[in-house]
């Protein structure tokens, strides 16, 4: 099994607490609702939604895939960050083991924040993920980063 590393950052104008509370621990009810064709829905199949919890991910009409099951690694609400890791469904494309994801929000000099974001794919034997394949993923990734803080700016009440 093969272990390969991708970092990323995407800034918003909007501070880390604000992010981190709509993008994070509110992601299952808000995503579905600010962008229903790449979400569907998102349910707890086991668990309280904290560390150990399984998810299951319903994608949307217009994704290439079904859906994804995830596990909830760690929160920490005070210091911004999230892990979880992708452990079953059709987006492992049979070639991955697991997606293990870390996320953290920092702010920003101008008051916004930074999401910087760690993504380690588990290869089945020796497999390799192309250059293309995790461009993808953090395109879509971003895309919904944005998503949701256009709600926020579009909101400002909101959380």
């Amino acid at each position: 099994m093969g272990v390969i590393t991708y970092e990323y950052e995407i800034t918003s104008s909007i501070p880390p607490p604000k992010m981190f509370k709509a993008f994070i621990l509110d992601s299952d009810n808000l995503i579905p609702k600010v962008l229903p064709q790449a979400i569907k829905c998102v349910e707890i199949i086991e668990g309280d939604g904290g560390p150990g919890s399984i998810k299951k991910i319903t994608f949307g009409e217009g994704s290439q895939f079904n859906y994804v099951k995830h596990r909830v690694d760690g929160i920490d609400k005070e210091n911004f960050t999230f892990s979880y890791s992708v452990i079953e469904g059709d987006a492992l494309m049979g070639t991955l083991e697991s997606i293990s994801y870390e996320v953290k929000f920092v702010a920003s000099p101008n008051g916004g924040s930074i999401c910087k974001s760690t993504s380690k794919y588990h290869t089945k034997g020796d497999f390799e993920i192309t250059e293309d394949q995790i461009k993808a993923g953090k395109e879509k990734a971003m895309g919904l980063f944005k998503a949701v803080e256009a709600y926020l700016l579009a909101n400002p009440e909101a959380y």
